[in-house]
C-alpha cells in the first residue's frame, strides 16, 4: 500500500529540509575558493566566482575578477539569491511550524525570483568567462554544479510550495489518508 506522503504530519518537514540543502549548496558555491572552472585537470588555470589563478606546481599568480563588471553581476546575483534563499528557508520552517498556509505562494514567489536571478548569473558566467580566456580546453567544475545544484531544488520547492496549499487539511492532520494503490 502506498500512502499518500503529504498526509503524514511529519512529513511536511520535507520541503524546508529541502530548502536546507538548497541553502548549503548555494553556501558552498558562493563561497568557494575553486572550482568554478578549470582547464584540464587543473593544471595551469583554475578560477572561482571571485577570483582567478593561473600558474604550475605551487607557483600561482592569483588575481580577483571583481575588476570585470560581469564577474560583480554575477556575485551580486548569486549573494542576493542566497539571502533570498536564507530568508524563504526561515519563513518555510516558521510556516510549517504554525501551519500558515497563507505564507506557501509568498515562498513560492520568493523561490522563483531566486530561481531567475540565479539561472542569470550562472548563465553570464560562462558566456564572459569564455570572453575572457582564449586558449585552451576548460571545464566548469564542482562548485559550479552547486550552484546549478540550489538552483533546481529551489525550482522543485516552489512547485511544492505553489501546491501546498491544496492540501491544507492533510497537513493539519485532518484530511483523510489517501491512497494511491489498493489491493482488491
Amino acid at each position: 500500500m502506498f500512502r499518500c506522503g503529504i498526509a503524514y504530519p511529519r512529513c511536511r518537514w520535507i520541503v524546508p529540509l529541502l530548502l536546507l540543502f538548497a541553502v548549503i549548496f548555494d553556501l558552498i558555491a558562493v563561497a568557494a575558493q575553486s572550482g568554478w572552472v578549470e582547464d584540464e585537470n587543473a593544471k595551469s588555470h583554475y578560477a572561482s566566482m571571485w577570483t582567478e589563478c593561473r600558474g604550475r606546481n605551487d607557483n600561482w599568480d592569483c588575481r580577483t575578477l571583481m575588476g570585470n563588471p560581469w564577474a560583480q553581476a554575477v556575485a551580486a546575483l548569486m549573494v542576493i539569491g542566497l539571502i533570498i534563499l536564507i530568508f524563504a528557508f526561515i519563513v518555510s520552517v516558521i510556516s510549517m511550524c504554525n501551519i500558515n498556509v497563507g505564507l506557501f505562494r509568498g515562498i513560492a514567489v520568493m523561490l522563483i525570483i531566486v530561481v531567475i536571478i540565479q539561472i542569470i548569473a550562472l548563465i553570464i558566467y560562462p558566456i564572459k568567462f569564455n570572453e575572457k580566456i582564449f586558449e585552451g580546453q576548460y571545464n566548469y567544475t564542482w562548485a559550479y554544479g552547486f550552484g546549478w545544484g540550489a538552483t533546481i531544488l529551489s525550482l522543485g520547492c516552489a512547485i511544492l510550495f505553489f501546491c501546498l496549499p491544496n492540501y491544507e487539511d492533510e497537513l493539519n492532520g485532518i484530511g483523510k489518508t489517501k491512497y494511491f494503490y489498493t489491493s482488491p
